[in-house]
């Protein structure tokens, strides 16, 4: 089938019964091949190219979004005290640190650009359709899915989001979701979406692949493994939730 909306469609040929008995097995599934060959470069291309990010980090406990320029022009002693803080809440805590552009308030708050942001913007659009949480519900067999949060995401050497489950109170979360747009990518460069089993163990990892969506049901313990010091690029994607309805 082909569904069209918004600019971008999910590709021809997804068969979401197929789909749900993978699904229904362990609570997420690997999708290759979710848009046309032709939108998923656009997209590719949009978040290669002008997207306005900024540096997302979890620090003892609190969260933090500073502007790229700003970290780099931090003083010295600032900055090495910051990133031992962050060293040592990574040992045992939830920590993470990765470039991010939160989509959804942007286009919420009706600040649309256009342009060569238009391809994420209609990303967004693609994700709130009719016919895109459709696709969701019958392959998870949730009626649920009412609204989808969007934000892009750029992993460079270094970055990473140890483990969590995503369930977070009145949040309303039925299933997370990663749709990956890096062009090329080696498991061994790191950035795995990686599941955590109940001794510890990774039961599962899902390379960044490009035009891939990934999903799963929420609580389910996860984590993205450090991209390496040698992955020859950044680890591109829009990821969010889709909820049971907008909070």
């Amino acid at each position: 089938m082909s569904l069209a909306t918004g600019g971008l469609s999910l590709a021809g040929g997804l068969d979401p019964e197929r789909l749900a008995g993978a699904f229904a097995r362990h609570g997420r599934l690997h999708l290759p091949g979710l848009l046309p060959k032709a939108q998923a470069k656009a997209v590719g291309q949009a978040l290669a190219g002008p997207t306005p990010w900024h540096k997302s980090m979890h620090v003892g406990g609190k969260s933090y979004d500073f502007a790229l320029d700003t970290l780099e022009a931090m003083p010295a002693d600032k900055r090495a005290a910051l990133d031992a803080a962050f060293v040592e809440g990574g040992k045992s805590g939830f920590q993470y640190q990765f470039d991010a552009w939160r989509l959804s308030d942007i286009v919420e708050s009706g600040q649309r650009s256009g342009g060569a942001l238009a391809p994420l913007e209609a990303v967004y659009d693609l994700l709130n359709s009719q016919a895109f949480l459709g696709f969701i519900g019958a392959v998870t067999r949730d009626a649920r899915p009412a609204y989808a949060d969007a934000q892009a995401t750029r992993y460079r050497p270094g970055d990473f989001l140890t483990a969590h489950d995503d369930d977070v109170e009145g949040k309303n979360r039925l299933f997370a979701y990663v749709m990956n747009f890096t062009p090329a990518w080696r498991a061994d460069w790191g950035g795995l979406l990686a599941f955590h089993d109940a001794d510890g163990h990774v039961a599962e990892a899902y390379t960044p692949t490009f035009n891939a969506l990934n999903i799963f049901r929420v609580p389910q313990v996860h984590s993205v493994t450090q991209v390496a010091s040698f992955a020859a690029g950044p680890r591109l994607s829009i990821t969010g939730w889709i909820r049971e309805r907008r909070s």
